[in-house]
């Protein structure tokens, strides 16, 4: 049973998560990442676009998780993630995916962008793994009817 101490506002749980790498820093890592599956390099205009902010944001961004380490990011350059970068972002995207497949069978729909961009940044890797783990389950069932 849930103590009433245990209870916090989303501020409150944000407070306390101790995690250097914020929603919005995910949210452009996961869009180098997704770019680069389809062009061998990011540049500050084009992930300006595709994230809708200006590329002033995106520059800002980009000098700010070069010194996490998570990507290589030269000034009116262009953007490439490090070997940690890659390992974050290939689990974001995958993380996606997973909300998006989910969300599409439960909702019988064929995009749950918004909810899934909602949703992403406030869930565990071990609820990620286990909503896959669910997915296959779920889909076997539907298809047995």
């Amino acid at each position: 049973m849930d103590k009433i101490s245990d209870f916090r506002t989303m501020k409150g749980y944000q407070l306390v998560d101790h995690s250097e790498i914020t929603a919005s820093m995910e949210d452009y890592i996961e869009m180098i990442y997704r770019t680069l599956k389809s062009q061998p390099l990011v540049r500050v205009n084009d992930l300006a676009k595709k994230l809708n902010v200006r590329p002033s944001s995106v520059s800002k961004m980009a000098n700010h998780l070069s010194r996490l380490g998570l990507i290589g990011f030269e000034k009116y350059g262009y953007i490439k993630p490090t070997e940690k970068g890659r390992v974050v972002g290939d689990y974001l995207l995958y993380r996606h995916e997973v909300l998006t497949e989910f969300l599409c069978l439960i909702n019988n729909s064929h995009d749950e962008l918004e909810q899934v961009e909602k949703i992403e940044h406030f869930i565990t890797e071990k609820t990620v793994y286990n909503l896959k783990k669910a997915l296959k389950i779920l889909k076997e069932h539907w298809l047995k009817e």
